[in-house]
């Protein structure tokens, strides 16, 4: 398979050409985060000498199974602390200038890796004529643990501002245009980059935002109930001091972190025991009061008909279905939120572009419908990669039309702001027939 060669600020890495597109895999952006760096902001990555190897991903963060594998199938996490910071880019073999997407991962801050075939950015950057890059972020207690150590609030979310500076002082080397960075993701994601774009810090680097099924209803986290929940941590992992936990093997600090997972789930709340914490790092504010700041860069959103049955379908503890219930749920956490997004962006005279996507498998014995995630692999037109994913099932040529519509349709928007997709108008509040209802044709 030919090779490409580019040459990042801390070292030359080598990718891989196949079917036009360059990809380079497992790039690190920061120092691995492991023993004085484990619980610290992280730190840019050491340069190298000669070729780095980039053909293959690199090990995802630290992170236990994620709650949603009856849904979308399993990717057995091959987790390693150290080297988990990395990148993966993806652009057209002749680039030079292009529009940029940033793109990270859901899995409610506690799974995931942007290093799996399911976020496989080729057919993305191929469909638009844009670079795609997906990133890997602190998880669990790792990412999230509330510990009064100097920097040390919202690690996952430092981490993707720190992926994000990256993009900015290496993407021209790559082909693509570090004045054009569309910072999108799902579920998780999709919070994580909406707060980047308010934030003070990382605001200027962002140029657009793309926001799939985004958990908006769901506040940052009290700083007493975050509080709480580290001291509750430490018991469980048997030390004293948070400092002690540097020196603890990561296996130890998840099963610390399942045993407090399992003490505080509640039926059909999302909330993991431990997110982005108000007043910290990238969510210095609520969304509500820092919205102001996305004034003058589009905004493509939307969510999936109906969020909230993956949870419920995926939750031993539920063994009677409400489907009213499930909906309401759904519409709280979910849709109402992006709806109130998108209402205050476009009434400010921003360009909006807002969706729900409608796409239900054929075969459905768990009556997902269209549910968390099934958006996925239509964005990026890797249906294959789900292929025993229940929230996908059977495939056919009307779906392949939607992933390659759907998948043009968000190039598009990274590439101009507007979706390339004929007949998508911009959104109107109060006006339903401006959001675009995805669907087989």
């Amino acid at each position: 398979m030919p090779s490409a060669i580019v040459r990042t600020d801390a070292g030359a890495v080598r990718g891989v050409v196949a079917d036009g597109v360059a990809a380079y895999r497992g790039v690190p952006y920061a120092a691995s985060p492991v023993g004085p760096l484990r619980f610290a902001a992280p730190v840019r990555a050491p340069s190298w000498t000669g070729e780095r190897d980039a053909s293959t991903a690199g090990p995802a963060a630290p992170q236990g199974p994620s709650r949603l594998e009856a849904v979308m199938g399993r990717r057995t996490p091959d987790w390693d602390e150290d080297g988990c910071l990395t990148v993966n880019v993806w652009a057209p073999a002749d680039a030079s200038g292009l529009p940029v997407l940033l793109w990270f991962h859901g899995g409610g801050f506690t799974s995931g890796s942007g290093g799996w075939d399911w976020y496989d950015g080729a057919r993305l950057a191929a469909a638009g004529g844009i670079v795609v890059v997906t990133a890997n972020y602190r998880l669990g207690p790792l990412g999230f643990l509330y510990v009064p150590l100097p920097d040390a609030d919202n690690l996952g979310l430092r981490d993707q501002a720190s992926a994000l500076d990256w993009v900015s002082r290496n993407i021209a080397a790559f082909g693509g245009d570090p004045t054009r960075i569309t910072v999108g993701g799902q579920s998780a994601g999709a919070y994580s980059a909406l707060h980047l774009a308010l934030s003070p810090t990382t605001a200027p680097l962002v140029h657009r935002v793309l926001a799939q099924s985004g958990p908006f209803g769901l506040a940052p986290q009290d700083l007493d109930e975050a509080t709480a929940r580290a001291e509750r941590f430490l018991g469980l992992a048997g030390v004293d001091e948070p400092t002690a936990l540097r020196a603890l093997p990561a296996a130890r600090l998840l099963a610390a972190y399942a045993a407090l997972a399992a003490e505080t789930a509640v039926p059909e709340d999302l909330a993991p025991p431990m997110y982005p914490v108000l007043g910290g790092f990238g969510t210095e504010v609520p969304w509500r009061e820092g919205l102001p700041a996305l004034q003058g860069k589009p905004l493509m959103i939307g969510t999936v008909r109906d969020e909230m049955t993956a949870f419920v379908a995926s939750d031993p503890r539920i063994d009677r279905r409400d489907p009213a219930r499930e909906r309401a749920r759904g519409e709280a956490v979910f849709a109402a939120d992006s709806r109130e997004i998108a209402d205050r962006h476009s009434s400010a005279g921003n360009a909006v572009y807002a969706y729900r996507f409608d796409r239900s498998p054929g075969d459905d014995p768990k009556r997902l419908g269209a549910t968390h995630c099934a958006e996925l692999p239509f964005v990026f037109d890797a249906l294959g990669a789900y292929a025993n994913a229940p929230m996908l099932g059977p495939v056919d040529d009307r779906d392949r039309e939607l992933a390659r519509r759907l998948c043009r349709a968000v190039a598009g928007f990274v590439a101009t702001g507007s979706p390339a997709d004929g007949g998508w108008t911009a959104y109107r509040p109060g006006d339903p027939a401006t959001v675009r209802v995805l669907d087989r044709a």
